[in-house]
């Protein structure tokens, strides 16, 4: 199978002339090691990839590491990629040991848990690295491996909401819908790691995805973070899988499952660090009536979250489509709209909107509707207390707008995000 472009790479080589390291993190099995080849193998010059699960080399690394750049340094600039840099002890002050003492040399690194970076290596790095997150593959990059036509009008479609979200322009309408509808029901059951997007069937993926869940168990969960009683750390997993979308209670989920309150922080913090879960932060601006602390929890790939709960189901079967979808938004919403910050809305009073994204004092709430439903009065509530220019509906089969009051309402398929 080629090697699927992964968009992340553009972001990255805006920064390659800049002497700051470039680290990329994220969870196991999401192409990082895949990635910074891709990179490497597009840069001339003196370069090369060490792969720092190899002792040789790890050994020198922590032992001289201005003896390590001199075994690869020649003249001019160097180019040197570290892979899994956490497995090197005190990799924070041997890195910046390297950087200070050589200005020609330009370092990227990557690392599985943002908790070991942020440990071990971020503190020593301050003001010389710049760290990027590498997720599972979004929907585009997901299509991109199976029909690369489909994929280049998806992409259109995407830029044409960017472009309405931050000015003028209209959104381009849905081509060829039906097909990529059958391609988006897939990904939301099997999400987007990199060996479920290659894999042939139903049940390789399957096998696929339970491998992955049971490596994390037993090399993070057993491994870095020394927990031994994993039972009640997947038992929190399933509760929050069963529990996507919805209000999270670190009491509940502590009284439910029979976890200590401090073992349930312990756990989120865990689940946040490697990658498994987002939490959501409520948007407020009235102190009264709007909820300001309680988050709500998604997973960062749909098919992990399913695989937790045992559930392959088919889309048009599943009793779950609505949280499914919504958390699909906020999954696109991280990685296409990275550079807005994405909030959920809430009252007191229980008026409640999916999402409200803000850049720039604007903002935009989105709802997921997936076959027309009206809107709540919720959707009302916010058009009425903050008049918002524009807002979102993601659906399956419907794109038409009209206008409430100020606010222009524009109902857009859910893929377009």
């Amino acid at each position: 199978m080629t090697l699927i472009k992964r968009e992340l790479e553009d972001k990255i080589k805006k920064f390659i002339e800049r002497r700051e390291i470039i680290g990329i993190r994220g969870a196991r099995q999401t192409g990082k090691t895949t990635l910074l080849k891709m990179i490497e193998e597009q840069i001339e010059g003196n370069k090369v990839f060490i792969d720092l699960y190899l002792p040789e080399y790890r050994k020198t690394f922590e032992e001289n590491p201005l003896d390590f750049v001199k075994r690869f340094k020649n003249e001019g600039k160097l180019f040197l990629f570290l892979d899994e840099v956490q497995k090197a002890k005190d990799a924070g002050e041997k890195l910046k040991i390297i950087y200070d003492n050589f200005s020609d040399i330009k370092i990227f690194i990557s690392g599985s848990s943002s908790l070991e970076l942020k440990t071990k290596i971020l503190p020593e790095l301050v003001g010389r690295l710049f760290l990027f997150s590498l997720y599972t593959f979004n929907f585009y990059e997901f299509l991109l491996a199976r029909d690369e036509s489909l994929a280049k009008i998806l992409k259109e479609k995407r830029e044409s909401l960017r472009r309405f979200l931050e000015d003028e322009d209209e959104i381009s309408p849905p081509s060829f819908q039906e097909e990529i509808i059958g391609y988006w029901k897939e990904y939301v059951v099997f999400g987007g790691y990199p060996e479920i997007v290659k894999a042939k069937n139903n049940e390789e993926r399957i096998t696929i995805l339970k491998n992955i869940f049971n490596l994390y168990i037993e090399k993070d969960i057993t491994g870095f973070f020394g927990i031994t009683d994993t039972s009640k750390f997947e038992e929190l997993v399933k509760s929050l899988s069963f529990n996507i979308s919805k209000i999270l209670s670190i009491s509940s989920l502590s009284s439910e499952l029979k976890i200590g309150y401090e073992n349930v922080e312990k756990y989120l913090e865990i689940l946040k660090h490697t990658y498994v879960i987002h939490l959501v932060r409520p948007f407020h601006k009235n102190l009264v009536t709007e909820i300001r602390k309680s988050p709500k929890v998604y997973f960062l790939d749909i098919g992990l979250r399913n695989c937790s709960i045992d559930n392959f189901m088919e889309f048009d079967k599943r009793v779950d489509k609505r949280e499914l979808s919504e958390n699909f938004v906020l999954r696109e919403l991280i990685t296409n709209f990275d550079d807005w910050k994405i909030n959920f809305w809430r009252t007191t009073g229980k008026a409640e909107v999916d999402f409200v994204i803000g850049k720039n004092e604007k903002i935009v709430p989105i709802e997921v509707k997936l076959s027309g439903e009206k809107l709540g009065k919720g959707f009302y509530s916010f058009l009425k207390a903050y008049e918002p220019e524009k807002a979102l509906i993601a659906s399956l089969d419907t794109f038409e707008k009209k206008r409430v009051n100020n606010t222009l309402i524009q109902r857009i398929p859910i893929y377009y995000f």
